[in-house]
C-alpha cells in the first residue's frame, strides 16, 4: 500500500493507480470456508499511513481531484440505479447481452471509471461492511491534507457540485418526459384537468438551478430553498401512488409498470441530490433517505470516534449512503434478477389481486354453500367423464403425434371452457385462486400489532373443507359417468371401449407405487398454478385495455347481435376473459406435455385426479370388473394421492407467488397449525362441514318466494 502511495503522480489522471489502491483495500478471504478479513482494517491502515505522511495525503487528494476534473459526473448520479427509457424488453435484452460481453468503456465518464475501479460484482458488500466512521476518517485525512506552497486551488468540491447540479437538471427533465407519457395519462386521465405536476416540477427545478448559478457567481448571498420543487415532487409521487392503487382495479401492463418504476426511481434520486446540494440548512431530509438508518449510523460513528471528535452530520451520512447506493447499483446494473424483481412484483401484485377476487367465489362459508359447491363440482365431474372418453377415442386414430397432441389439447380446452361457461367447478383449479385470496387477506389483516392468526385459521379452514367437498363432487360423478359410458359402449358395439392391455395400461398410469404417477401429478399441479396466473393476467388485461368498450365498438358485431345483446356480450367478455383464457391455456398445457416429453426424450406427462378417476372406471369395465381387491385399493390410493399432489403443488406455488408479490414473509406457521388444531378439537363437525345454515330472515324469504 505504501509503495502505491509513493508512485502517485498528482498531475496524472490515469486510473490504474487508483485501481491498485482499491485492490489493497479489497478483502482477500471472501470464500465461505475461509475466515473473512475485516474490511475496515485496510481502510484504517491507509488512514494511518496518510496521517503519518501529509505529503502523500495531499498527492492522493490532488490525484483524485485530477480524475474528477477530467471526467463527466452527470451520468453517474442520473443513470446508475435508474431504469433507462428504452422499455422493459429492450432493457432485458441489453442486460442479457452485457452479462456475456460488457460494453466498451469510455474513460471520459466518471461512471466508466467507477467500472474500472470497482469491477467485482460484490464490491458493494465489503464497502457497506466498513464502518462509516472509518470512511469519514479517511475522507477527512485526504480533504484536510495541507497543500504545498505552490499548489493550485483545489476544485474537487466545485467539480462534484457541478456534476450534482447537472444531474438534478437531467433528472427533472426525465421526470417531466416520463410524466407526460401517453400510457401514464391513459391510466390517470385526471392529470389533464389541471397543471401537470411533472411539468411544473421541471419549471421549479430550472428556476432553482438558475438561482443556484447566480449564488455560485456571487450575485446572491444564498439561493432560496427548494421547497416549491419538493412540493411538486411530492405531487408527482402522489400521482404515481394513485396510479399504482388504481391499477388494482383498472389493470396494468408491463410497459406501465416499467414506467412507474423508472419514474419513482428518478423522483427518489432527485430528492437525495437536492438534499445534498442544499446550502440553506432549511431543506428537510429526503423522504427516501432512511432517517432511522442515519441515526444508527451516526450512533455507530460516535461510538467509534474519540470523544473530542464531533458526530458526523446527517448530510455527510446521507452522502455516504448515496455513494453506497450508487456502488451497489453499479455492481448489479447488468443483473437480470434485479430488473425482473423491480418490475415483476407490481405486475404480479395486480395479476394475483385479480385472481384473489376470483378466489372469493371458490370458498364456501356455510353448509348450504358447501352443498352448492358439491353440485357444481359434480356437474364438472359429469363433463369430465365424457372428456376422458373422447381422449381414449382420439388415441385410437393413430395419427401423427403433433396432431394427436393438438386434438388432446382441444378436447381438454373445450371441455374446461364448457365447465366454466356452465358455472361448474373443477376442484383442482380452486387452489391457484384461493391461495391468492388467502395472501390478500393476510395483507388486509396485518396491522401494527402483527397478524390475526385466528382469522387466517378460519379462512384456511373454509378453503380446506371447500376443497374436500369439490374433489368429492368431481370424483363421485366422474366415476359413475365414465363407468356408464363404458358399459353403454359395450352394449351398443358388442366390444369394450378398452381392451385388457389398454385397461392395465390405464391402471398402471395411476399406480402411485410402481410408476411416476405422483411426479406427473406434480407437473399437472404446476400447470394448474400457471393457469391461475394466466387467468389473473387476462383479467388484468381486460381491465387495463377496456376490453368491454372495445367489443362494443365493433360495428359488424352490433349489426349481428343488436345493441342490447352486444352490451351483454361485451360485459361477459370483460368479466370472464381471464377464466376463459385460463381454461383454454390449461387444456393446451395438459395436452401438449406428453408430446413435449416425447420430443425431448424426457419423462413428462400429467395426471389429473378427475381424469384418473374416469380412467379407473373405464379400466374396471374393460376388465369385466375382475380386479383383485389389492389392485382396486392400489388404484383408489393412486387417485387419492394424485388429487392430493395436484392440490398441494398448485396451492403452494400460488400462495408463494402471492406472498412474494405482496412482500409478505409469513413465519408463523406453527401458530397457524395450533389455531387449526384448536378449531378441530372445539368442533370437529363444523371443521369439516362448516357452520349450520342460518334461517332465512323475513326479507330473504320474500325475495326467495319472489324468485
Amino acid at each position: 500500500m505504501l509503495a502505491i502511495l509513493e508512485r502517485i503522480d498528482p498531475t496524472s489522471d490515469r486510473i490504474d493507480l487508483l485501481v491498485d489502491l482499491v485492490e489493497c483495500l479489497r478483502p482477500r478471504n471472501r470464500w465461505v470456508w475461509q475466515k473473512p478479513d475485516d474490511p475496515g482494517e485496510a481502510v484504517r491502515t491507509l488512514t494511518q499511513l496518510l496521517k503519518g505522511n501529509p505529503e502523500q495525503a495531499w498527492s492522493l487528494r490532488a490525484y483524485i481531484t485530477r480524475i474528477l476534473e477530467t471526467r463527466r459526473h452527470t451520468s453517474l448520479y442520473s443513470d446508475i440505479g435508474i431504469l433507462s427509457n428504452d422499455g422493459f424488453v429492450t432493457e432485458l435484452k441489453r442486460r442479457i447481452t452485457y452479462r456475456f460481453l460488457p460494453p466498451a468503456l469510455n474513460d471520459l465518464y466518471l461512471s466508466d471509471a467507477l467500472n474500472q475501479v470497482l469491477y467485482a460484482e460484490n464490491d458493494y458488500e465489503w464497502i457497506r461492511l466498513v464502518p462509516n466512521a472509518d470512511w469519514m476518517d479517511l475522507f477527512d485525512v485526504i480533504a484536510n491534507a495541507p497543500p504545498p506552497q505552490d499548489a493550485t486551488p483545489d476544485r474537487a468540491r466545485y467539480v462534484t457540485l457541478m456534476g450534482l447540479l447537472d444531474a438534478i437538471r437531467t433528472l427533472s427533465c426525465r421526470i417531466c418526459a416520463l410524466g407526460l407519457e401517453p400510457r401514464l395519462v391513459h391510466s390517470y386521465s385526471d392529470i389533464e384537468n389541471f397543471d401537470s405536476p411533472f411539468l411544473m416540477q421541471n419549471i421549479e427545478a430550472n428556476r432553482y438551478l438558475d438561482e443556484y448559478a447566480r449564488y455560485l457567481d456571487g450575485q446572491l448571498e444564498q439561493p432560496e430553498p427548494a421547497r416549491h420543487l419538493l412540493v411538486m415532487l411530492d405531487q408527482c409521487a402522489g400521482v404515481v401512488a394513485r396510479i399504482r392503487r388504481g391499477s388494482l382495479s383498472s389493470g396494468t401492463s408491463v410497459a406501465l409498470t416499467y414506467l412507474l418504476v423508472a419514474l419513482q426511481q428518478s423522483i427518489n434520486r432527485l430528492h437525495k441530490l437536492l438534499y445534498l446540494v442544499d446550502v440553506s440548512g432549511e431543506l428537510p431530509s429526503a423522504p427516501t433517505v432512511d432517517l432511522e438508518a442515519l441515526a444508527n449510523r451516526a450512533a455507530s460513528a460516535a461510538s467509534a470516534t474519540s470523544p473530542a471528535r464531533p458526530v458526523a452530520s446527517d448530510r455527510r451520512l446521507a452522502a455516504i449512503a448515496l455513494a453506497e447506493e450508487l456502488i451497489e447499483a453499479h455492481n448489479t446494473k447488468y443483473k437480470i434478477r434485479g430488473l425482473l424483481q423491480d418490475n415483476a412484483d407490481l405486475l404480479a401484485r395486480n395479476v394475483t389481486e385479480n385472481a384473489s377476487r376470483t378466489g372469493e367465489h371458490y370458498i364456501a362459508e356455510t353448509r348450504r354453500a358447501l352443498r352448492h359447491m358439491f353440485v357444481s363440482a359434480a356437474g364438472a365431474g359429469f363433463i369430465v367423464g365424457f372428456m376422458a372418453m373422447f381422449k381414449i377415442m382420439l388415441g385410437y386414430l393413430h395419427i401423427a403425434p403433433l396432431v394427436e397432441a393438438f386434438l388432446f389439447s382441444l378436447n381438454y380446452s373445450l371441455g374446461f371452457i364448457l365447465i366454466y361457461v356452465l358455472h361448474f367447478t373443477v376442484a383442482t383449479k380452486q387452489p391457484a385462486m384461493t391461495a391468492q385470496h388467502i395472501a390478500a387477506s393476510l395483507q388486509r389483516a396485518e396491522n401494527g400489532r402483527g397478524l390475526d392468526v385466528d382469522s387466517l385459521a378460519e379462512l384456511v379452514n373454509k378453503v380446506f373443507r371447500t376443497q374436500i367437498v369439490a374433489v368429492l363432487g368431481n370424483v363421485v360423478l366422474a366415476f359413475p359417468v365414465a363407468w356408464a359410458i363404458a358399459v353403454g359402449y359395450k352394449a351398443i358395439n358388442g366390444s369394450h371401449m378398452v381392451d385388457p392391455a389398454k385397461a392395465h395400461h390405464l391402471l398402471a398410469d395411476i399406480d402411485p407405487l410402481h410408476g411416476p404417477a405422483l411426479f406427473y401429478a406434480a407437473i399437472a399441479g404446476v400447470w394448474l398454478f400457471v393457469a391461475g396466473l394466466v387467468s389473473g393476467y387476462y383479467d388484468n388485461k381486460a381491465l387495463y385495455t377496456r376490453m368491454g368498450q372495445r367489443v362494443r365498438q365493433l360495428r359488424a358485431l352490433r349489426r349481428l347481435l343488436g345493441e342490447a345483446r352486444l352490451g351483454r356480450f361485451a360485459n361477459y367478455v370483460e368479466d370472464n376473459l381471464g377464466g376463459l383464457m385460463g381454461n383454454f391455456f390449461f387444456g393446451f398445457m395438459l395436452g401438449m406435455t406428453g408430446f413435449v416429453g416425447f420430443l425431448l426424450g424426457l419423462p413428462l406427462d400429467i395426471r389429473h385426479v378427475t381424469f384418473s378417476t374416469a380412467n379407473f372406471a373405464t379400466a374396471l369395465v374393460g376388465l369385466e370388473h375382475r380386479l383383485p381387491l389389492e389392485a382396486i385399493l392400489n388404484a383408489a390410493a393412486g387417485v387419492f394421492l394424485i388429487g392430493a399432489v395436484n392440490l398441494i403443488v398448485s396451492f403452494s406455488l400460488a400462495l408463494w407467488v402471492a406472498l412474494r408479490a405482496r412482500k409478505i414473509r409469513f413465519k408463523r406457521g406453527i401458530l397457524l397449525i395450533r389455531a387449526m388444531g384448536r378449531r378441530l378439537l372445539a368442533s370437529p363437525i363444523n371443521f369439516f362441514l362448516g357452520p349450520k345454515d342460518q334461517p332465512f330472515s323475513s326479507t330473504e324469504l320474500i325475495v326467495r318466494d319472489t324468485k
